[in-house]
């Protein structure tokens, strides 16, 4: 299993010409020239102290990374906003560091924890930009990151009343002129003799194309950011009427609404009954040539084209459908069964075609995405398809595969839409299962020993990146958040402290706390990208079109300078400083789905509020499972949870998984909802608080099929109990 694949990034094998960017542009059939054509990017002069520019929470790291050539220790002063020295002490001087070219030195403030607006670090003469300590300091990202998406649907009007006047558009793909709409999308040559309707969807990034193996990782990174979030017991900040989306109200959590939009079209991709590779999922759908820029959806004139299926793409299909079927059913159990059809046609379309793969040449209008390793996507497809099912032969799909005990599905790179076995390996850490004790274990484990390898190169780098020094590649950024989400898990899994501390430091980078001083996320920090490679967006070239909207992440540093302004103004830039704010720099600044998802995890996750060093508290709770009747094929059992840690529990939840492929048909004192083989109880009205020392039960009956064996593993509200 090489790792090559992982310095891929992106990888779209998008070519603009560089003469788009100086030539006339056409928008809605009109000539006009670009304001910025031929124009040199600004560059914006930066504080040699670099902060993360939104702030810090006031019970997480608070730390910053000074550029000098100074060896000696330096003094810093805290001052908040009338300008009175508020914490004092000195630079720990750390020398070159390597990604960045520079020397550096890092100012650790996190033991002042009073909050406020306005402060700024001062160091050797140096102001930092100016920053907020507050404990509500992500609640605005959680929203901007996941509205996102809403803004790159296809097929919908986009709204004023949901995102402003700026960003508002008519529907873009349904068949209204000039638009061909995506309604029914014919084949390219040679690949089929029909048309599909693949209406809906998101833009994957800057353009107007659709990708399966692109939608499926983003779609999996949204709905996991509630998946886990609920474990949590904090879901309430991702549930009904939280975000801005035209479904709210409909008693569906409102993250879960912006992730059907693109589940329904990743279904409409599969090949029909009755057609040659049915079951399968077409890669992708764009147009026919490269879309020009400045261009709104709706005004895209271009035919539309479906390309071959690939089994990369089927595999992403039965993958995100599975987990779907698994999240949506105490919400739409109608919709999760057509979810898990749906994943079951995938797997077996995909046995039956396992190297069906992308041609890398298939890239005029759209990139290729190919992928010709795809033993990493079967294992993720079954482990979330087992997750959901508790199924043996997707069971045995997860063992079988070498992808269930090799590091490399944790390694330092991240994950990406061509390398997504770490999203199986996080499913079976996190989701009750059937696997033996050891062999769950294990697995967690390695989740905890990849965050420690994250918690260590952050350790070794001036900047505290979780990435190696060599891993500025297409797409960095989201490497970077990719690995905090591992952290996070990590944290999740062991209740330590300093997992969520690594991941709150990882948000430091994208937000300003790195090489160029600046913040990749749009309207985010006194100096922040604005200019991001997208068609609509497009302000640079247009000045009556909008910047990219507040909480949109750009691809960040790319020492490969893959485009024609990379190439032309970054030559000799150090790793981690290969980045321009311009929007003809799509290898370094283009936005993509598959990097606003693991920022939109990332952003619910440093959101949430905590209750010690700003970090989840450690397990505490002890849970017994008696049987008390048993006959030839059925039982009753009393479950009783005890809560052994110092506050009162208010509201609970208890999962556990049957070893033994049991089934609860009835249950007293608590709702109780099952899915393949694991169990979940949620407390009833009359039993929700358990104070310290207390007590609370609830009762099952169910059948068995000869043998009743115990579960062994339970946890209350995410936290594993002994």
């Amino acid at each position: 299993m090489p790792t090559s694949s992982r310095w891929r990034g992106r990888g779209r094998s998008l070519r603009l010409s560089a003469s788009l960017l100086t030539a006339t542009l056409l928008l809605g059939g009109l000539a006009i020239a670009p304001a910025a054509a031929g124009v040199p990017t600004t560059v914006v002069a930066t504080t040699a102290v670099r902060v993360n520019q939104v702030g810090y929470l006031p019970d997480g790291p608070k730390r910053a990374t000074v550029v000098t050539t100074a060896t000696q220790a330096l003094a810093w002063q805290l001052r908040n906003a009338s300008g009175t020295v508020v914490a004092s002490g000195s630079t720990i001087p750390r020398g070159a560091d390597t990604p960045s070219g520079q020397s550096v030195q890092v100012a650790d403030f996190s033991s002042y924890r009073s909050t406020g607006s306005g402060y700024v670090l001062a160091v050797d003469g140096s102001d930092s930009a100016p920053f907020d300590i507050r404990a509500d300091l992500y609640d605005a990202l959680r929203s901007d990151s996941m509205a996102f998406f809403h803004h790159q649907r296809s097929g919908i009007a986009i709204d004023a009343s949901l995102v402003g006047t700026a960003y508002a558009r008519p529907a873009g793909h349904l068949g209204v002129a000039p638009n061909q709409g995506d309604t029914s999308v014919p084949c390219q040559a040679g690949v089929c003799d029909y048309a599909q309707d693949v209406r809906g969807g998101w833009y994957d990034a800057g353009d107007h194309g659709k990708y399966v193996v692109n939608g499926g990782i983003s779609t999996w990174l949204v709905v996991n950011s509630f998946e886990r979030a609920e474990r949590a017991g904090k879901d309430a900040a991702l549930g009904d009427s939280t975000l801005r989306v035209p479904e709210r109200g409909n008693g569906i959590p409102d993250v879960l609404d912006e992730a059907r939009w693109e589940l329904d079209f990743l279904m409409r991709m599969q090949v029909p009954e009755g057609k040659s590779y049915a079951g399968m999922a077409f890669h992708k759908v764009h147009d026919a040539a490269w879309t020009g820029m400045p261009m709104r959806p709706d005004q895209d004139a271009q035919p539309r084209e479906l390309h071959r299926p690939s089994t990369a793409a089927t595999l992403n299909l039965a993958a995100a459908a599975a987990q779907c079927a698994r999240v949506f059913r105490p919400y739409d159990s109608a919709f999760a069964d057509r979810c898990l059809s749906a994943a079951r046609r995938a797997w077996t379309a995909a046995q039956a075609n396992p190297a069906l793969y992308a041609p890398a040449s298939d890239s005029t209008g759209g990139g290729a995405y190919e992928d010709t390793q795809v033993t990493d996507e079967f294992y993720w497809a079954a482990a979330e398809l087992y997750a959901t099912t508790g199924e043996s032969t997707y069971r045995d799909a997860v063992t079988s595969s070498p992808w269930h005990t090799s590091a490399d599905a944790l390694g330092p790179y991240g994950f990406g839409w061509a390398d997504t076995a770490a999203l199986g390996r996080l499913t079976l850490a996190t989701v009750p299962n059937g696997l033996p004790a050891t062999d769950l274990a294990r697995v967690r484990a390695s989740v905890v020993s990849a965050a420690d390898g994250h918690l260590s190169r952050m350790a070794a780098q001036g900047y505290a990146v979780p990435a190696p020094a060599d891993g500025y590649f297409w797409g960095s950024n989201s490497e970077v958040a990719d690995n905090a989400i591992v952290m996070a898990v990590a944290g999740e899994l062991t209740g330590e402290g300093r997992y969520r501390a690594g991941a709150l430091e990882a948000m430091d980078y994208l937000l300003g706390r790195n090489a160029l001083g600046r913040s990749y996320v749009t309207g985010y920090g006194e100096t922040s990208s604005q200019n991001q490679h997208h068609r609509f967006w497009a302000h640079q070239l247009d000045a009556s079109l909008p910047h990219p909207p507040a909480g949109s992440l750009a691809g960040g540093p790319n020492s490969g300078l893959q485009d024609p302004v990379a190439q032309e103004k970054l030559t000799g830039c150090a790793p981690s400083a290969c980045y321009i704010d311009d929007i003809g720099s799509y290898s370094t600044n283009e936005v993509a789905i598959n990097w606003n998802a693991p920022l939109a995890w990332l952003a619910a996750y440093v959101a949430e509020r905590t209750t010690t060093g700003g970090e989840p508290p450690t397990a505490a709770c002890a849970v017994t499972y008696a049987v008390n009747d048993i006959w030839s094929t059925g039982f009753t059992a009393t479950v009783t949870v005890k809560n052994t840690g110092p506050a009162a529990v208010d509201g609970w939840q208890v999962t556990w998984t049957y070893p033994g492929g049991q089934r609860v048909t009835s249950a007293w004192n608590a709702t109780v909802t099952q899915n393949g083989i694991a169990v979940n109880a949620r407390n009833a009205d009359w039993n929700r608080s358990i104070a310290p020392g207390a007590t609370a039960s609830f009762g099952v009956q169910g059948t068995h099929s000869g043998t009743n064996p115990p579960p062994t593993v339970f946890a209350l509200d995410g936290n594993t109990c002994a």
